[in-house]
């Protein structure tokens, strides 16, 4: 559906409910689009978080750090049908900049969210993948009991990205869209 069209039927679904139901502010609610943005939606649970709720007639703000890890998620998701439910826009929740180049975008293009799935996140230490494959192809594969001490380093660097990103980040974001709530 063309976004004109859909702006088209929003207002006159929206003016409906005002006009019929105008002591029930909860009808607005419920004669509206409905809006969510997914953080870390490039992959893994928030990429399906992403094609569930778009799949249910929710448009999608899909996001991600890496502007072309973004768009190959999104080119998935379009190749699936859901090209008008969702949208993609860089997101790298440890940059303030970022997050509220966000927030103006879904205040000026949607003018409102209704749901935030803070997705965003990383594990916090090194994996050192040579060694683990190297153990892997030594008779340590699947369903080996595997000694993860072996081939991850946590550091005071690793940990404090980790908190950046996966509590002040989670954090600033939600501070930063929560008024659009």
């Amino acid at each position: 559906m063309a976004e004109a069209t859909k702006r088209y039927l929003h207002t006159k679904i929206s003016l409906f409910c005002f006009t019929f139901f105008p002591e029930f502010v909860v009808a607005f609610f419920f004669c509206s689009f409905r809006y969510a943005v997914v953080t870390g939606a490039n992959k893994g649970i928030g990429l399906e978080t992403v094609r569930q709720l778009a799949s249910n007639g929710i448009t999608v703000v899909l996001t991600a750090r890496d502007e072309k890890r973004g768009l190959e998620a999104f080119d998935k998701l379009k190749e699936s049908g859901l090209t008008g439910q969702v949208v993609f826009h860089q997101l790298d929740v440890a940059d303030p900049a970022s997050v509220a180049s966000l927030a103006d975008f879904i205040k000026t293009q949607l003018g409102k969210l209704d749901i935030l799935v803070n997705n965003a996140g990383i594990g916090g230490v090194g994996l050192d993948s040579d060694a683990f494959k190297a153990s892997e192809n030594s008779g340590g594969g699947e369903g080996a009991n595997i000694d993860w001490t072996k081939f991850l380093t946590e550091t005071y660097p690793l940990t404090e990205e980790c908190l950046q990103i996966n509590y002040y980040g989670s954090k600033r974001t939600a501070e930063a869209l929560i008024p659009l709530l």
